[in-house]
């Protein structure tokens, strides 16, 4: 765990930067709601407010993200208006709670901004029941999440935008079919399963803190799609969340709300979510409850039963989660798997197929943005196979299979970054071996990715002018080739699960 934070790969130190950025803007944020008079309560949510917005809002444009960051009290507010009315009207609190996840889950059919708006959502219900707010102090927590979105655009759009000017990031999606073939709606459905047992067993365990499990159960579901995703998930939750309950022990309570160190520590916090997010959901989690405990001890109502309470909440929220995506609509891991590597594959054809329009000449020819896409594809079907490699998994043999797939992904990749930079050498000239090598690249992919594609195998190949000399792009087209029929061995062999 400690070497996949710490030796992770970090281009453009965007992690750095991100969790940095994120230190900078939130500690503004609290910074001007106590200036303004607010009380501790209202410097929380603003805080919480600053922290979501700078962690979920994704947009892969500059102006995408100011557009989604400026539509979040629109979602936020009445949220946090029906969260408080409700408060003494525990039926009704619950059955919006339901309908907030089941509408925060679906709402990732519209992508980035619906996934943020979504989570917000959540967050600030959540935030409403972890302070016990009443319709009395909304005034106060609207002025207080309005200054703290200020503050945090002020540092992410105007002080420190390191995004303006990159390329805008690709984003991804699974295929959308229709009603309960729509993974979003099937998820939507499942949340809210495994949100009602979180909230029936979570009371049951405690009447004051059952909106752990709740929370649980929740931020399992976010960004998973298979039920093997969910279950390496709530496992990795449960295991951050005791690892975090070490530093509340070892710090929390003997600090009891000290103002400067919970202030270091927080801050510190914040950091750790930020630049471990990306590689490891288990020090993230980590790091969420080292900064949770840091807050109950500012709260003044820090104890060690509180903190083993919070254990067994999570442990029920991801209880809760597991059920859910076991036994309402599942979606298999082998179905999400084939989708992302067939998607993968097919963006290291059209990666192929641009460098060599790109060497021939060809006006636009750029394998830039695809080598962008294939960059995010492989993240994800790395997070769609981490169920298989998890050491947890009960079969050695597949675990070798899926090994052996993300290896030759790696290598496609190489071969691909390869391919690009020998394309921008600006001495580099087109080579008609070219054409044919791309041709059998993508006879390559069909065969791998469709039940059509055997058939092209089998066709005769297009002849192979001669040509003195040997081109640069040759060897990486031939390394793509070989670990495209490399790659049908493993596939070929896959099982659903």
């Amino acid at each position: 765990m400690l070497k996949r934070v710490f030796v992770a790969p970090d281009p453009g130190r965007l992690r750095l930067r991100s969790a940095t950025r994120a230190v900078v803007g939130i500690s503004l944020a609290v910074a001007v709601c106590g200036l303004a008079g607010h009380s501790l309560s209202a410097a929380i949510v603003g805080g919480l407010a600053a922290l979501l917005a700078l962690f979920t809002v994704t947009d892969p444009t500059v102006r995408g993200q100011a557009v989604t960051t400026a539509l979040l009290p629109a979602v936020g507010f009445p949220v946090l208006a029906v969260a408080a009315g409700l408060h003494d009207y525990p039926l009704a609190r619950d059955a919006a709670f339901l309908a907030v996840v089941g509408a925060g889950v679906y709402a990732r059919r519209w992508g980035p901004r619906g996934h943020a708006l979504g989570v917000f959502a959540f967050m600030m219900f959540f935030a409403a029941q972890f302070l016990h707010t009443v319709p009395a102090q909304l005034p106060e927590l609207y002025a207080a999440v309005l200054l703290s979105l200020c503050a945090s655009s002020t540092v992410r759009f105007g002080l420190w935008c390191y995004e303006r000017g990159r390329p805008a990031a690709p984003v991804p999606a699974l295929s959308q079919g229709r009603g309960l073939a729509r993974v979003t709606t099937r998820q939507a459905v499942q949340a809210m399963a495994g949100v009602a047992f979180a909230l029936g067993v979570g009371q049951a365990l405690s009447d004051q803190r059952w909106y752990w499990a709740v929370g649980a159960t929740w931020w399992v579901f976010v960004n998973t799609v298979s039920r093997g995703e969910t279950l390496v998930r709530g496992f990795r939750r449960v295991l951050g969340t005791v690892l975090g309950i070490v530093v509340g022990f070892a710090v929390a309570l003997p600090v009891q709300g000290a103002a400067v160190p919970t202030a270091l520590v927080v801050a510190a916090s914040v950091f750790g979510i930020f630049y471990t997010a990306a590689v490891s959901y288990s020090w993230m989690m980590f790091f969420v409850t080292a900064m949770a405990s840091m807050l109950y001890g500012l709260l003044g109502v820090l104890d060690a039963s509180l903190l083993v309470l919070r254990v067994a909440e999570t442990a029920v929220g991801a209880l809760g989660a597991v059920l859910a995506v076991l036994l309402v609509l599942p979606v298999t891991t082998h179905a999400v798997t084939d989708e992302w590597i067939r998607r993968a594959l097919h963006c290291v054809h059209a990666c192929a197929a641009e460098t060599a329009a790109r060497l021939a000449g060809t006006p636009g020819a750029d394998p830039g943005p695809r080598v962008a896409e294939l960059e995010v594809l492989l993240a994800r079907v790395r997070l769609a196979v981490s169920p298989l490699v998890h050491p947890l998994h009960y079969s050695s043999e597949r675990k070798a299979r899926a090994r052996e797939v993300l290896a030759l992904l790696d290598t496609c990749a190489q071969e691909v970054r390869s391919l690009a930079a020998a394309a921008s050498d600006p001495v580099a000239s087109h080579d008609d071996r070219l054409s044919a090598a791309c041709w059998r690249v993508e006879v390559a992919v069909e065969a791998l990715t469709s039940p059509t594609g055997s058939r092209r195998a089998g066709e005769p190949q297009p002849p192979v002018p001669h040509a003195a000399g040997h081109h640069p792009a040759l060897t990486h087209l031939h390394g793509l080739e070989r670990a495209l029929a490399a790659m049908a061995v493993p596939l070929q062999r896959q099982e659903p699960a």
